[in-house]
């Protein structure tokens, strides 16, 4: 985007920048090979893999995707395995062998210790479970809202890098206006003061260029800070640091949105609308889960096949210590009180989808409004850009006549304070309104669910690598100081 310095006439220029601006000019010619400069699609790249609200959204969806293979387990076979082992010491005090026959007639029983282990697997396949059916549908709903929440957050990076880039490019106007200002008003400073020595004007001509003086050298130093916070914001936001950006050459096109019928913004928001679409998702996994919860009112039916091994240390009726036995099984169950658990939670899940229902709604009447108003806000941002542009041929010329009354008398010193001033705010509000205008386009696309990294990369071949903002503070490190004194 074209420098405010740029958009005045050469001869003009060296006049209003003086010492200082031409300073900071050759610092930056100077300044080292090792400086890092990017562009915006330098910046959004670095963004995508750093930006730790991607990361957490990302992590989430990860997180949320589970739910599909939970909820597909209850209808897969179950499989479970289980194992005893018992240690039995066994005495029969005061009882006698009673048996004539045997050799210890009429001794007491002897003591018994003996081991019995044993173990069983069963394997459970559900026939029919309707919860556990509409449940499934419920995950694969939830889990589809889940991808347009994650992609949702990825497109908002894109209006975020964005936004924190043209804040960078901004505040590099605002710091070059109010620079420009300051310089032009202390040679104005000095131009007076020296004709109040030889008697030509008044002191109040003096103290007016004074107080001017010192409000645009306060404006100054704080648009000087603030270049430093919005670099140190994009750093933040992309993980890295930078100490120069390119520009947005002049270049780029301001036009109207295409296409340029607003009820087909509307329409395609309404369809692709990434907010919307998770809204329906959540909808329809409320609707089935709402018809889960009334499944618990019907019947299951498993199958189950039960192995089991026993092997005792005392013999049982046939003399034998071991057993095998394997059971093939049908298992119907059917739910006929719970306490009003199921009803309940029917309505709970009812409850819900209402809720869900009402969501939707309210997420498309926003979209409805966002989108006509940014649709009018980029429209009117072009027709902005160009009143912005004739403002400052206007404010310009403005400027040297009045200059030239006060040469003549005919104007005061005041006079040609204000419009110096109003020529300086021209100049910084074209290069808003052009961040503006890239902004409420880039949102336009965001809300109408177009936007994708390739606007990024169309926006980015308008980047100048041959007008680049460079960061004071890297400056100052390489440099010692900006000021010229």
């Amino acid at each position: 985007m074209m420098s405010l310095k740029n958009s005045l006439p050469q001869s003009y220029l060296r006049r209003l920048l003086g010492n200082r601006a031409i300073f900071i000019a050759l610092c930056l010619l100077v300044a080292s090979p090792h400086t890092k400069a990017a562009n915006l699609l330098n910046v959004y790249e670095a963004a995508k893999s750093s930006d730790a609200v991607v990361g957490a959204a990302r992590a989430s969806f990860a997180a949320t995707r589970q739910a599909i293979p939970q909820a597909r387990s209850a209808l897969m076979p179950q499989l479970n395995a289980s194992a005893q082992t018992t240690w039995t010491e066994r005495s029969f005090p005061g009882s006698m062998i009673t048996d004539p026959l045997s050799p210890l007639a009429g001794q007491e029983l002897p003591d018994q210790e003996f081991n019995d282990h044993n173990y069983n697997a069963q394997l459970r396949q559900p026939l029919l479970d309707m919860n556990a059916w509409f449940s499934l549908g419920g995950a694969k709903a939830s889990v589809g809202a889940a991808r347009y929440d994650l992609a949702g957050t990825e497109q908002e990076l894109i209006v975020r890098v964005v936004q924190a880039y043209l804040d960078v490019l901004r505040a590099q106007d605002l710091l070059d206006s109010t620079t420009s200002e300051e310089t032009a008003v202390k040679r104005q400073l000095e131009q007076v003061q020296q004709r109040f020595d030889v008697g030509l004007v008044a002191i109040t001509d003096v103290l007016e260029s004074q107080a001017v003086y010192d409000n645009a050298v306060v404006r100054r130093i704080q648009a000087d800070g603030d270049q430093d916070i919005f670099f140190e914001t994009l750093g933040t936001l992309s993980g890295d640091s930078y100490d120069v950006l390119d520009r947005v050459s002049e270049r780029l096109p301001i036009v109207d949105p295409n296409p340029t019928d607003e009820e087909e913004w509307v329409d395609t928001a309404l369809t692709q609308n990434l907010g919307i679409r998770a809204a329906l998702e959540q909808l329809t996994a409320a609707r089935r889960t709402v018809r889960a919860r009334r499944a618990g009112h019907y019947p299951t039916i498993d199958a189950t096949v039960t192995q089991v091994h026993s092997v005792t240390g005392a013999q049982n009726f046939f003399g034998a210590d071991t057993t095998d036995q394997t059971v093939y099984g049908l298992q119907f169950n059917l739910p006929l009180y719970s306490g009003g658990l199921t009803r309940s939670r029917t309505k709970e899940a009812q409850a819900q989808k209402d809720q869900a229902q009402e969501l939707l709604l309210n997420q498309q009447r926003n979209v409805i409004r966002d989108t006509r108003n940014l649709y009018q806000a980029v429209a009117t941002d072009v027709v902005r850009v160009k009143a912005r542009l004739k403002a400052i041929q206007s404010s310009q010329s403005a400027l040297e006549a009045t200059q030239t009354g006060y040469e003549v008398g005919t104007r005061n010193i005041v006079d040609v304070l204000q419009a110096q001033q109003r020529l300086f705010s021209s100049q910084f509000d074209y290069a808003d309104s052009r961040y503006n205008y890239v902004t409420d386009l880039m949102r336009l696309k965001q809300v109408a669910g177009s936007l994708i990294e390739a606007d990024l990369a169309e926006l980015n071949n308008f980047m100048d690598a041959n007008d680049q903002v460079t960061r004071l503070v890297s400056l100052r490190n390489r440099t010692g100081n900006t000021s010229p004194n």
